[in-house]
């Protein structure tokens, strides 16, 4: 697997567990999915923005929920 293929799947996976934390129509989420779909670099450098503006608590869950 490549490394873009990996850091869009990751993206979705992202996404998904947003959905459930914050909610599918959270700008976030629909960035993450944006970024997943396209896999630009400005969409995905605009998703890991808003990812990380996110409150620490929402980002450690959504990790969490991530992790294999």
């Amino acid at each position: 697997m490549t490394d873009e293929a990996l850091g869009r799947e990751t993206l979705a996976r992202l996404a998904k567990a947003l959905v459930f934390i914050c909610g599918a129509d959270h700008p976030t989420t629909a960035a993450l999915k944006t970024a997943a779909e396209t896999g630009s670099e400005r969409d995905i450098k605009h998703a890991r923005t808003l990812f990380m503006r996110l409150k620490s608590g929402d980002r450690r869950a959504a990790l969490a929920m991530i992790e294999d």
